[in-house]
C-alpha cells in the first residue's frame, strides 16, 4: 500500500495541551480516488483535513507523520501539489482584491509568468468552474459573488495549479441543495480533468454515497471504520458507523421507517473514556470495550476499530 500512496498519514496525533483531539489516526489516499472522512461534529475531522496541508492551528502539538509525494514537508508543496477548498469561502477569500487577481497571484506563486499570462490562466479557471462572463467576474469583488459562485471560486483558486490532492473540508455546509449539487459537479469536474486525488470531509453520507470511493468514519478523533464506500455503508462493521446510518433516511429503505437517534454525545478532547470512546452509546459493549481499547484490524475487507466487530454481521436491534 506504501508504494500505491499518494498521501500518507501515520499515528497522527494533535493536542491542545493535555487535551488530545486527533489520537493515533493513519490512513492513506491513492492517486484519483475520493477519500472521504466522516464523523459528527468534534470528530476531528476538519482538524485533520488542516493537517494534511500543515495548517493546524497555532499552539497545537502534532505527532506522526504526514507525507505528500514521500515528502513530509507540507507547506513547501502547498498550493502547487495540495490545495483546500474551505467550508466558508470568504474566509479563503481577500475581501480588498478582486477574485481575478487573487487567481492570478496564486498562479504567479508558483509559475514564472507574466501577470497578463496569470490573468489569462485566472480567467481560464473561472471559466472552467462555470463562473458565467468569467472574463467580467474576474475583476468583481467576492462580495459581489453570490454563495454558490463564491464556492466554484474557491474551487478555481484550489485548483488553479493543478495540484495532486484537493482537501474539500465541508465544501457544501452552507449552501442549499442546488448549490449544493453544482458545488459538487464542479468538484467532480476538475478531479476528473487534472487526474487530482479529492479528500472530502462531509457529515452529509448522502454525498458520500454518491461521490466517493472509499471513506473514514472518524470517532472521538479516531478511526472507526476504514474502507471501501460501497461495502461500508451496505454492511457496516463498526456500532458507530451502524449508529450513524440508522440515524439518516435511506432512499431504498421502508417509506416508513423509524429514524434511530445515537444516545448521548461524543466525548469532549481529552476526555474520552478508558476503553473504547464509543462504548458508553454502544448497545454492544461489553466489559473489554469498557477497559482496552480497541485497535483497527482487518474485517470482512476493511479496517474496524472495534472489540465486537465479528459480530456486527446484521442491523443492530436497538439502531433499527
Amino acid at each position: 500500500m506504501e508504494t500505491e500512496a499518494l498521501l500518507s498519514v501515520r499515528d497522527l496525533r494533535i493536542a491542545f495541551g493535555a487535551a488530545e483531539a486527533v489520537r493515533g489516526l493513519s490512513f492513506e489516499v491513492r492517486p484519483r480516488e475520493v477519500f472521504a472522512i466522516v464523523g459528527e461534529s468534534g470528530a476531528g475531522k476538519s482538524l485533520t483535513a488542516r493537517a494534511l496541508l500543515g495548517m493546524v492551528p497555532r499552539g497545537a502539538a502534532t505527532s506522526g507523520t504526514v507525507r505528500l509525494r514521500g515528502s513530509a514537508d507540507l507547506a513547501a508543496q502547498r498550493g502547487r501539489h495540495i490545495a483546500l477548498v474551505p467550508q466558508d469561502a470568504l474566509s479563503a477569500l481577500s475581501p480588498v482584491h478582486s477574485v481575478g487577481a487573487q487567481l492570478a497571484a496564486a498562479v504567479r506563486s508558483v509559475a514564472r509568468v507574466s501577470r497578463r499570462e496569470a490573468r489569462a490562466r485566472a480567467v481560464a479557471a473561472l471559466d472552467r468552474v462555470g463562473i458565467p462572463d468569467a472574463a467580467r467576474r474576474a475583476r468583481a469583488y467576492p462580495h459581489e459573488y453570490s454563495g454558490g459562485m463564491r464556492q466554484r471560486a474557491v474551487i478555481a483558486l484550489a485548483t488553479v495549479n493543478a495540484p495532486d490532492v484537493v482537501v474539500a473540508d465541508e465544501p457544501t455546509t452552507a449552501l442549499d441543495d442546488g448549490h449544493r449539487d453544482q458545488v459538487l459537479r464542479t468538484l467532480a469536474g476538475r478531479r476528473a480533468a487534472t487526474g487530482a486525488a479529492l479528500v472530502l470531509v462531509t457529515h452529509d453520507l448522502d454525498v458520500v454515497r454518491r461521490h466517493a470511493d472509499r471513506m473514514l468514519v472518524m470517532y472521538a478523533g479516531q478511526a472507526a471504520e476504514l474502507g471501501p464506500v460501497a461495502e461500508v455503508l451496505a454492511r457496516p462493521r463498526a456500532p458507530y458507523t451502524a449508529g450513524l446510518l440508522a440515524s439518516l433516511p435511506r432512499p431504498d429503505g421502508p417509506r416508513r421507517r423509524r429514524l434511530a437517534a445515537l444516545p448521548g454525545a461524543p466525548p469532549a478532547p481529552g476526555a474520552a473514556p478508558p476503553g473504547c470512546a464509543f462504548a458508553p452509546r454502544c448497545p454492544l459493549a461489553a466489559d473489554v470495550c469498557h477497559r482496552l481499547p480497541p485497535q483497527p484490524r482487518p474485517v470482512d475487507g476493511r479496517l474496524v476499530a472495534c472489540h465486537r466487530a465479528d459480530e456486527v454481521t446484521e442491523p443492530i436491534r436497538e439502531f433499527v
